[in-house]
């Protein structure tokens, strides 16, 4: 329990889910642990639980939307408030849509939570990050063999798992282009994929949102996304706390990790960092960070 005392977490929609199963192992390991979330009702209620689940007392909820910039930016401007420097910072938080929805920056909402939101995050929270701090990323879905710079938010076609799966195969692109300019700096950014889980997210899939012939399928989904107890979420989220917690990564930076806590190669998609680094110029400036080049 006191492995990891007085070391601080932030960790992007912790009150359900594989958030809420990574932050409660994060408790236990004896990190300070802050989770955020839409909902204040909830997210003390989820504090409550963590609190108990763990015994540790050193648990807490930032209020934020993700799915706005000025969401984003409450969050990042209660953490500065705290004057505390930041060990890891974990965007769990992913939101997938049944339609297009725009938000009041003109973003379609998954993109703005998949994608932005993480970015942005970091951007505004560069300040307070220690000097080897951790950044961690969940990544989901199937990762689509080709980038579609034309459809980042639906603008072509829209079906909300394929958007869904291509949002964060952006994502990991912008995020490994960040591991590649933060290297020398001590900062490590690294990306895991936990897998299969039953959520509140997975359970709300409709047979509509998901691509033609996986369609057929769609009685599977609902069957692997079944109300479990949290039995699924606690083991998705054990890629999530390797990399948080994991002795062996100090210092290691620019890693996709699987289910099992095992290196994987970046999708072919973005295996070149020079796609990376053209997913940045197009995603920079949609996330309002044109000036993040450190």
């Amino acid at each position: 329990m006191t492995e990891h005392a007085g070391r601080h977490v932030l960790l992007t929609g912790g009150t359900g889910g594989i958030g809420f199963a990574s932050a409660r192992a994060l408790a236990r390991l004896g990190f300070d642990v802050t989770v955020t979330g839409r909902d204040a009702a909830r997210g003390e209620a989820a504090v409550a639980q963590l609190r108990e689940q763990s015994g540790n007392p050193h648990i807490s909820l930032l209020v934020g939307d993700l799915t706005t910039r000025r969401g984003v930016d409450a969050v990042a401007d209660a953490w500065l408030g705290r004057g505390r420097a930041l060990d890891v910072l974990v965007h769990n938080a992913g939101l997938m849509p049944g339609a297009v929805e725009r938000n009041e920056d003109g973003l379609e909402t998954g993109f703005a939570v998949n994608v932005a939101a993480p970015l942005r995050l970091c951007h505004r929270l560069e300040p307070a990050l220690a000097a080897r701090a951790r950044v961690v990323t969940l990544t989901g879905g199937e990762h689509p063999s080709r980038l579609d710079l034309e459809n980042l938010q639906g603008e072509r076609r829209f079906v909300a798992l394929s958007l869904y799966s291509h949002h964060k195969l952006v994502m990991m692109a912008t995020m490994r282009a960040l591991a590649h300019r933060w290297s020398a700096l001590g900062r490590t950014v690294n990306v895991c994929y936990p897998g299969q889980a039953s959520t509140a997210m997975t359970r709300a899939v409709t047979a509509a949102d998901l691509p033609g012939p996986m369609r057929l399928l769609y009685p599977l989904f609902r069957w692997m996304t079944r109300e479990d107890g949290g039995k699924s979420a606690e083991k998705a989220s054990r890629s999530t706390v390797h990399l948080v917690s994991s002795p062996d990564l100090e210092g290691v930076t620019g890693r996709y990790v699987d289910t099992r806590c095992r290196d994987r190669s970046w999708p072919k998609a973005i295996a070149d960092m020079s796609t990376c680094g053209a997913v940045w110029d197009v995603v920079a400036p949609l996330a309002g960070v044109e000036g993040f080049t450190a």
